[in-house]
């Protein structure tokens, strides 16, 4: 449909073109002035017969006139057609007109963004963002009727499956069941927010679908699945280094510092966890689940409803439910202990009883003797104590000690060891 409105309106173009060409024949044939010119001609050329002045003045006329016919009768035929367009657009419903820019490969938007340049387009997309509306046929394609064994995580919604497109990129596809308004508020909030955010360390969103039972959102897939699974799953994390971990510690703080710091208004995720933490085929670490996010403009930082995972909550959040970025930087030295201790961030010790592995961590962590016994027997043999305690306490170069002190809620983002993290890893920050 928006393909032949354009291919119209280049007509309509050339109609223009033709009508002032029309005209400017016209206006030649009758000028007096040109007459000689073309009496020379027709001296040295027999074949050609000049007629009367007032031949060519009626000729000319004429031509004029049926130009302005065609002009004026292509003009109200695209006018009408732009009416009856408009009507036929808002006639539809949201869904039949996103279902519809699906299966035109949102081609208008496609092109009216290549007439501008790549800074533009990447300006537009932070500020307004961009999604791409799948149809649900393809994204069942891709999954293969969204069969039990393309499962490839489970959330509190649905299940995410592992899919392969038509285009060939493979995805992670995000099933969502809309049993409640707060699954169809996550949903929203998570398109919404990723559709802005553009990051090497936060997962890319490709796009999403909607009927009326289900929601889906459409990811770059993952090819590691997630930290917790590596940690916690049957390998142990046998598979992760002691560099690897500094590496994947050092990507989420990266994601974090851009949400935080980077982002116009800043973001505060809210559930930032190992599971929420995914790893690509090169160990790359990106931060997901993006559902309980906040911009911190949109809300009030003590309007909002206490949210988070067991564990990698805050205290001093539980107590007075104020939200800052300190929350994440929290959670974010959760995710620190689990890959320096490969345990848990709560552990049951009995039926009836549970250890946060912080409580259980602090005085371990405060004597630099005990440290060595207590670090995953995984990684033992492939770090450098000098390197561990660099990382856990404070030097002689003044460095600030590590974000899990006694005093972790008054720590900030900048306090997360970049640094140290980077000259470990030979690399600039």
């Amino acid at each position: 449909m928006r393909e032949l409105l354009l291919l119209l309106l280049l007509h309509f173009q050339s109609l223009i073109l033709l009508m002032i060409f029309i005209t400017v024949s016209a206006s030649s044939a009758s000028n007096p002035s040109l007459a000689p010119v073309y009496s020379s001609m027709a001296t040295f050329s027999p074949r050609i017969q000049m007629g009367s002045g007032e031949e060519d003045r009626f000729d000319a006329h004429k031509k004029l006139l049926i130009g302005l016919i065609i002009s004026f009768s292509s003009l109200g035929l695209i006018i009408l057609f732009c009416f009856g367009f408009w009507v036929y657009r808002k006639n539809q419903s949201p869904k039949s007109i996103n279902n519809s820019d699906s299966e035109s490969g949102n081609s208008f938007s496609l092109l009216m963004r290549r007439l501008g340049s790549i800074k533009t387009q990447r300006r537009t997309s932070i500020q307004k963002g961009y999604v791409q509306f799948f149809d649900i046929k393809t994204l069942e394609k891709a999954t293969g009727g969204f069969k039990e064994s393309s499962v490839i995580g489970q959330g509190g919604f649905g299940c995410v499956y592992k899919g392969c497109l038509d285009n060939n990129v493979k995805a992670a596809v995000k099933k969502i069941e809309n049993v409640s308004q707060e699954a169809k508020r996550e949903f929203q909030n998570e398109v919404d927010l990723l559709s802005k955010i553009h990051h090497s360390n936060v997962i890319s969103l490709l796009g999403s679908a909607s009927e009326i039972n289900s929601s889906f959102i459409v990811y770059e897939l993952m090819e590691k699945g997630s930290l917790d699974e590596q940690l916690h799953g049957p390998s142990r994390g046998s598979a992760l280094t002691w560099h690897m971990r500094m590496k994947i510690a050092l990507d989420t703080a990266r994601g974090l510092e851009y949400l935080h710091e980077h982002c116009r208004p800043p973001v505060i995720h809210r559930d930032l966890k190992s599971s929420n933490i995914l790893l690509d085929s090169s160990f790359n670490a990106k931060i997901s689940d993006f559902g309980l996010a906040v911009s911190l403009d949109e809300h009030g930082k003590n309007n909002i409803k206490l949210s988070g995972t067991l564990g990698y909550v805050a205290p001093e959040y539980l107590l007075d439910g104020k939200l800052t970025d300190k929350s994440d930087v929290y959670a974010f030295g959760v995710v620190l202990l689990e890959l320096l201790l490969g345990r848990r961030p709560v552990e049951k010790l009995t039926p009836a009883q549970c250890q946060s592995l912080v409580t259980w961590a602090m005085p371990q962590l405060t004597d630099r003797s005990k440290l060595p016994n207590i670090v995953d027997a995984v990684i033992k043999d492939t770090m450098d104590l000098k390197h561990l305690y660099q990382v856990w306490f404070r030097d002689r170069t003044g460095l600030s000690p590590s974000c899990l002190s006694l005093n972790l809620i008054d720590a900030s983002l900048g306090l997360i060891r970049l640094q140290i993290l980077c000259t470990l890893l030979n690399q600039d920050c």
